[in-house]
């Protein structure tokens, strides 16, 4: 099992849809912020700097699954308590539980790859194995 890493967030009015109600796609952006975020608090560096050093551009979203329980509304603060559930050969998967105080409000799990760009193409890309430094930095 990892760590787990909380990443607060305030939720402002624009994030708001009409109903003044957290628009769904929001609570996808910071889980994603939240991903970045564990692999920093974990001590692995900003992938701008880990590129220089072993090649990896970052940890594209293969695949997420999203369970939303209750609404939340600007004003509010949110905690996104964020952890790896499994290691895997080429990709990881990352759970991320939402909280207001006590309150869970969503529950959402992302599958993500650790990636390099192909050699010769700064355009594509592909997935690497899992590196060991990471995990253990993660764990």
């Amino acid at each position: 099992m990892s760590k787990t890493v909380i990443y607060e967030v305030e939720v402002m009015f624009g994030d708001c849809d009409p109903a003044g109600i957290v628009f769904f796609p929001n609570f996808s952006k910071w889980m994603d912020a939240s991903s970045l975020n564990f692999f920093v608090k974990c001590g692995v560096q900003p992938w701008r700097e880990l590129v220089k050093t072993t090649g990896i551009i970052g940890t594209p979203l293969l695949e997420i699954n999203t369970q939303f329980k209750r609404p939340a509304t600007y004003g509010e603060r949110l905690q996104i308590h964020t952890s790896v559930t499994e290691w895997r050969e080429k990709v990881f998967l990352h759970r991320h539980v939402v909280m207001r105080g006590d309150d869970l409000l969503c529950e959402g799990t992302e599958v993500r790859a650790f990636v390099v760009r192909l050699p010769g193409d700064e355009v594509r890309m592909k997935s690497i194995p899992v590196p060991e430094f990471i995990k253990t930095l993660c764990s």
